[in-house]
């Protein structure tokens, strides 16, 4: 059932929001050029590896500017648009091509980059995989990216604990409302 939602509402969601997805990737190419996605490598469902698709919200090679999986709010290497998609999530849509791709789900953990591996113990970092990562997921829900590693650890694992069978799908919709609730109430960040 899960499978089938994620496939439905992210094509959906991809054909609805096409214009929306033009117009971001105009406005990217206008300030700073190609490409206007970015990929990168992140961890799946079993430890598989994959490449998460977003809009480009940094200057060209940024990586070669600054850390490469953390940036905060005032990270110069953040264009003005891309800003203003990070605030309004615009830059995570194209992750709905990683849904479709069944690399990922729309409510899951947030996928981690290969080097926060470390952060983890063995334990929790198997349980963090044993599910398709999300593009949304109770941690981003609940606290955003205000919150601590730690209180997003057990955000995550507490919804991998409840992401099985009926009642993981009432979460996943929970989730999902109050993902929407918090980026129409202008909480994006």
């Amino acid at each position: 059932m899960k499978r089938l939602l994620d496939i439905g509402v992210s094509a959906l969601a991809l054909l609805v929001l096409s214009p929306l997805l033009l117009l971001a990737a105009l406005a990217i190419a206008l300030q700073s050029g190609w490409p206007v996605f970015f990929k990168q490598t992140r961890v799946g469902l079993h430890g598989r590896e994959f490449s998460i698709l977003k809009f480009r919200s940094m200057v060209k090679d940024a990586a070669r500017i600054g850390p490469y999986y953390t940036s905060s709010s005032d990270d110069p290497r953040i264009t003005s648009v891309g800003r203003f998609i990070r605030a309004t999530s615009i830059d995570e849509l194209p992750q709905l091509i990683n849904v479709l791709q069944g690399h990922m789900s729309l409510v899951g953990p947030r996928p981690d980059v290969p080097l926060q591996r470390t952060l983890y113990t063995d334990a929790d970092w198997l349980l963090r995989c044993s599910v398709r990562p999300g593009i949304t997921g109770l941690a981003q829900a609940r606290i955003r990216s205000a919150g601590s590693f730690e209180q997003r650890l057990a955000l995550d694992l507490a919804y991998v604990q409840q992401a099985r069978g009926l009642p993981g799908l009432w979460l996943d919709l929970k989730i999902m409302a109050w993902t929407a609730a918090r980026l129409f109430g202008g909480q994006g960040n």
